[in-house]
């Protein structure tokens, strides 16, 4: 499984320069655990830490970052930069194919042109060579302003003059490197990412792979009301990321792996007592309902009369028994609705699917709730805070010895957050 070690965001709202994990050039640094929450008081950056994600998704999938500068209520280029600069939103991803694999560094820059719209500035996509520990690594995909050059292997002895952001060094590289397999790349709209064209053939494996990777991000708007909605039947093998079609989902279960779905029952059976049965029933037009069976009662309750914690929470635990789970999981806020004494069983259930042995997904959240952090170990907790000049700054709680020596004690961390032990001094 794919796992993200490292997330720099530059200039992108309240994220001015933020670092989580390990980069190519501060591979000193732990990298992100399998599980991760993020926490800090309202306005800090949570919020714009998630979307920071979303951006990148939806900028893939769409191969448009315009489309996805206006998606969600971003409000375009101008509204998700920095104010006060004209620098470029600039994101770099480390991640490892799996877990021997040499990592691999993703770096984007995001401007605009002189009329205001925002296209790709800068692209690069590079990886250590076989048995390389110093030095720079070897870049297989650069691109500047939709120009430049992919390689489409490797080839072992020779010498690269490695790269800087100066245009004549970009240059000399390319003059200097044509006895390899390369292609000259020239994108017919600078809006698309370079990564999502060249990601689609099959003689850039390096990049279909990191495309892959990127496209397989889920990133969770659960919405009770849209799990409430009617669809048309038919089964479907992931959630969406309102879940309006959950539905679909159990359908899915039901019919391609009732184990597991089995296995999701006894779950709720024990969170939330009295709901002994879930499954679907089909209108004679074609649409689904979600029904609950609840001990002690002869007819089912529908998804529209449940609460919203008992929907969340079924379609959490709907999600982690996914067949083929997402390799990067986000989630903003999962306490929502949800009763407070399930929230440390939440949490579990989490760090288990993000550690266990089966290949789970990295999981990835934002919380308000120290019950939750309860459940974390101080390397999984980032603090996100509100440095003087209004900017957001991060840090692991682990930094601070007096956190890790008061968590080995027996203190949980998440009372210790309650106590203002994790807020600055």
């Amino acid at each position: 499984m794919a796992t993200l070690e490292g997330f720099r965001v530059r200039n992108y709202g309240v994220l001015k320069d933020v670092t989580l994990g390990r980069l190519w050039d501060k591979r000193k640094e732990d990298a992100l655990t399998p599980m991760t929450a993020i926490i800090g008081k309202n306005g800090v950056g949570k919020s714009a830490l998630f979307d920071a994600f979303g951006f990148l998704s939806e900028a893939l999938k769409s191969n448009n970052v315009e489309e996805a500068c206006n998606a969600r209520g971003r409000g375009g280029f101008d509204k998700i930069r920095t104010q006060g600069t004209t620098d470029p939103i600039a994101f770099d991803i480390y991640y490892r194919e799996h877990g021997n694999a040499r990592p691999i560094t993703y770096q984007i820059a995001i401007s605009a042109d002189e009329f205001g719209y925002p296209y790709v500035l800068r692209e690069r996509l590079r990886q250590r060579r076989k048995g390389q520990s110093r030095g720079w690594p070897y870049s297989f995909l650069i691109l500047d302003k939709g120009k430049g050059v992919a390689w489409k292997a490797e080839k072992e002895g020779i010498k690269f003059v490695e790269d800087s952001e100066d245009s004549d060094l970009l240059r000399l590289i390319i003059n200097h490197s044509e006895s390899e397999e390369k292609e000259e790349i020239e994108m017919d709209d600078n809006r698309k990412l370079g990564i999502a064209t060249l990601g689609a053939l099959k003689q850039h494996p390096r990049i279909s792979a990191f495309r892959r990777f990127i496209e397989g991000w889920y990133l969770s708007y659960f919405i009770p009301d849209a799990a409430r909605s009617l669809t048309l039947a038919g089964p479907q093998k992931q959630l969406n990321t309102q879940g309006d079609n959950l539905g679909n989902v159990v359908q899915f279960m039901q019919r391609e792996h009732r184990h597991r779905f089995e296995t999701i029952l006894k779950k709720i059976a024990e969170k939330i007592p009295g709901i002994n049965q879930i499954d679907t029933e089909e209108t004679n037009d074609g649409r689904l309902l979600l029904k609950f069976n609840d001990k002690g009662f002869q007819d089912p309750f529908y998804a529209q009369q449940m609460s919203d914690g008992t929907l969340k929470l079924f379609a959490y635990l709907l999600m982690l028994e996914n067949p083929t789970p997402p390799p990067f999981l986000c989630i903003e806020e999962p306490e929502n609705g949800l009763y407070h004494k399930l929230l440390d069983i939440l949490a579990t259930e989490f760090r288990e699917h993000a550690t266990g042995t089966k290949g789970g997904s990295q999981v990835f959240v934002t919380t308000h709730q120290p019950y939750f952090v309860d459940a974390l170990d101080p390397k999984e907790v980032w603090i996100l805070e509100k440095r003087e000049d209004g900017f957001s700054s991060i840090r692991r709680a682990s930094e601070d010895p007096l956190v890790n020596n008061l968590v080995e004690e027996g203190l949980s961390l998440g009372g210790l957050w309650y106590s203002d032990y994790l807020d600055p001094r």
